[in-house]
């Protein structure tokens, strides 16, 4: 029996967590959960998990739950995510979290002994050398839980190292759209993704195919990877889920349907692998698979990204705080959707980049890149008043 931390529990990766503990009850068990705001799910899942300890985001929210459920101990804000991760008795923290909010749980956790399944790729975006550096100083299983890098995780077991890495992205709701198409984008429109079911925000950065750009910034830190070795591919069909290049030339690749249940639990379950108990992936159904190129020219996020993974240093988590900040203003429906990537440029052309040295150096580069993205958007807002 495995004690589970579940950081999220009331996101998509954090329900589908939860939906694996439910499908092995013999292996799991929930410790301890955090939600943020959505309290209606999050009771119910207490009732349910009844874990000994949870956070919550704000503070009347946990003492109201308090008196809800006498027999667990609640906390709040980001020492609750802290201690949450690090909790007594937990073995493994699942840190479903989305943004920059999870890089300090994520922390707290290794420097607890905690191994890790991480969804959280901002945790490795923007802090990727602190938290690797703690990684290999605990000597914890770090597991990536995204399906790209799970995928690249399992093709590297008892492997040489690897020439280069194939990241395939679905190319999101336009692919093959042109520059002009995308300023006519609605929200609406950027939230139908064609093959995966996910939270809003990961959704948007899907169809700018930002979400590719930090998972290259996330395996550069996972598998010790120069990002020029990290080829982006268009697959439509969400099959093949990445690949590894070899020195002679062989290529192993991971293929299965698109459900994020399954890299879950290998992360969870790791090294064995557990029943799945949905419809198996049949290739003669399928008949063909497409593989085309990215336009990092078109799909300025993408390119955007690979030039903050190449600069390094700073340039990554100013990159990924101006686009959390963008994604939120689109979303509130004060920019366009083209506009997202003009606003992480801008932020990046203004940056003049700094060496990371501890989280404190990350949460200042965060806040005052968002400052700065609020400021745009506000006078983009004023002007159309």
């Amino acid at each position: 029996m495995k004690n589970i931390a579940l950081l999220g529990a009331t996101g998509s990766i954090g329900t589908q967590v939860l939906d694996v503990v439910r499908e092995n009850p013999d292996k799991f068990r929930i410790r301890a959960m955090t939600a943020g705001r959505n309290m209606e799910l999050f009771a119910l899942q207490l009732q349910e998990f009844c874990p000994a300890f949870a956070a919550v985001a704000e503070e009347n929210a946990a003492r109201a739950l308090a008196e809800s459920f006498p027999d667990i101990q609640f906390s709040w804000g980001m020492e609750g995510l802290c201690a949450a991760a690090s909790a007594e008795g937990v073995g493994m923290t699942v840190n479903g979290l989305m943004g920059m909010i999870g890089l300090q749980p994520t922390l707290a956790a290794v420097e607890a002994g905690k191994d890790v399944a991480l969804a959280n790729k901002e945790t490795l975006v923007a802090g990727g050398e602190i938290v690797m550096d703690a990684v290999r100083r605990a000597g914890i299983r770090f597991l990536p839980v995204d399906s790209e890098h799970s995928a690249i995780f399992q093709c590297l077991q008892n492997q040489a190292l690897p020439e280069r890495l194939i990241l395939t992205a679905s190319g999101g709701p336009f692919r093959g759209y042109t520059k002009e198409q995308l300023k006519a984008v609605t929200k609406e429109q950027a939230m139908k993704h064609p093959n995966w079911s996910m939270g809003a925000k990961i959704t948007v950065d899907s169809a700018t195919m930002m979400n590719k750009g930090l998972e290259i910034i996330e395996a550069k830190w996972l598998f010790s990877m120069d990002p020029k070795k990290i080829d982006v591919v268009v697959h439509p069909e969400s099959i093949l889920h990445s690949a590894v290049v070899f020195r002679d030339g062989s290529v192993i690749g991971q293929m299965g349907r698109p459900d994020m249940r399954i890299p879950i639990a290998y992360a969870m379950s790791y090294p064995e692998r557990l029943r799945g108990t949905e419809t198996k992936l049949d290739l003669t159904v399928l008949g063909s698979l497409h593989f085309e190129k990215p336009d990092p020219e078109t799909f300025r996020c993408l390119g955007l990204a690979l030039e903050a993974a190449t600069a390094g240093g700073s340039y990554p988590a100013v990159l990924n705080a101006a686009n959390e900040e963008a994604v939120a203003a689109f979303l509130r429906g004060e920019v366009r959707f083209f506009q997202i990537g003009e606003l992480v440029e801008a932020a990046l052309e203004q940056h003049d980049g700094a060496t990371v040295r501890a989280v404190d150096d990350i949460l200042e580069l965060e806040k005052v890149t968002r400052a700065n993205i609020r400021s745009i958007v506000s006078r983009k807002v004023q002007g159309r008043a």
